[in-house]
């Protein structure tokens, strides 16, 4: 006997056959889904991976192209007859030191205060400075050229000063204030030859240092080749006879009333490697200008080079901005010693920065 089917088992059966049906797409889906976010997280970090590998490569590509170019100037000069040491038959080369940053402390012969206040807070002595050097790859030197008369008793002063303290980088350079630029030429001419140092950095005198966050900010830029830190500023042209910081050359930068390119303040500024070996290399036709800040970014206009506008390096950073202040501008008349002898704290000492014991 015939019978009518049941309508609402088949829709029954018929319903559960679609849902796993859905089911399937669904865990499908959702399988795809995964997969397709596992393997954007891997593309992510190769690209992560590449880039970083492209920026060593380019760093590694820049250095040897600027040994190269070193290696070219000192043949070049060889063969033109120019002065070039050589070292007696037998003798070994000496090497450079490695280092992660050069400070050259700008001095004059009239400073003796400002270096004794320098000593007495931000920079290690004796034994602690030769530490540093070792541990940090830290190496700190008053930088100095000689007197217009050469073995006099300016020069015999430094000469005394540093038997003393082992702490002088003396420069083949004539002391002057109008100077400054061929000084600043010459300082990392001299540090790039003797100390191979990722940071060649230049400080005035009367600037105390945090080297805790120094080394911290420079670190964040180690793997770039060319490198321009400090506080960026871009001041006017002054043209005016008698002002202080007059430029002779005020019509090479335009109108009356015009400012200079955006350049480092020369209280404190660093360079990578690669520049400060750019300087050495072309010393002789680097043009000076009587600012030393100026000269120094004039000879950046033109080339490949990252400028980075650092705040923390300005001697005027305001509190509350947010900012760890790197530098200060040493106070007059200030107590550099307390009753009990101690050393004061300065901007940050360096014993208690870098945990030098």
């Amino acid at each position: 006997m015939w019978m009518v089917p049941d309508s609402r088992k088949e829709t029954d059966a018929y319903s559960k056959e679609h849902q796993l049906q859905h089911l399937e797409v669904v865990n499908d889906c959702e399988q795809k889904s995964k997969g397709t976010n596992v393997q954007a997280k891997d593309i992510l970090n190769q690209v992560s991976k590449t880039h970083d590998a492209i920026k060593t490569l380019d760093k590694t590509i820049s250095t040897l192209e600027m040994e190269l170019a070193a290696a070219r100037a000192a043949q070049s000069n060889s063969l033109s007859g120019s002065p070039v040491f050589i070292k007696p038959v037998g003798e070994k080369s000496e090497e450079r030191q490695k280092a992660f940053i050069v400070i050259g402390i700008n001095t004059a012969f009239s400073s003796r205060k400002r270096r004794d206040s320098v000593r007495e807070t931000w920079m290690p002595q004796g034994e602690k400075l030769r530490q540093i050097e070792q541990e940090k790859g830290i190496v700190i030197r008053f930088v100095i050229g000689h007197s217009a008369t050469p073995g006099g008793i300016l020069d015999r002063a430094i000469d005394a000063e540093d038997s003393q303290h082992r702490d002088f980088l003396r420069l083949n350079h004539v002391e002057g204030y109008h100077e400054l630029s061929s000084k600043t030429q010459i300082y990392f001419s001299t540090a790039v030859t003797k100390w191979d140092a990722d940071f060649y950095i230049k400080v005035d005198d009367d600037v105390h240092v945090n080297l805790g966050i120094l080394g911290t900010t420079l670190a964040r830029h180690r793997s770039k080749p060319r490198v321009y830190i400090g506080c960026m500023k871009s001041g006017p042209v002054l043209a005016q006879k008698g002002a202080k910081y007059r430029e002779p050359e005020y019509w090479k930068f335009g109108e009356e009333g015009n400012k200079y390119f955006r350049h480092a303040t020369g209280q404190l500024y660093a360079i990578s490697k690669d520049l400060a070996t750019y300087i050495s290399i072309n010393l002789p036709i680097l043009h000076k200008y009587a600012n030393e800040d100026v000269s120094l970014g004039s000879w950046f206009i033109g080339l490949d080079v990252e400028h980075i506008d650092d705040r923390s390096l300005c001697c005027g950073t305001p509190p509350g901005s947010g900012k760890e202040k790197i530098v200060s501008k040493e106070a007059r008349g200030s107590k550099r010693r307390n009753d009990e002898g101690s050393k004061s704290s300065g901007s940050g000492t360096v014993q208690n920065e870098l945990k030098i014991d």
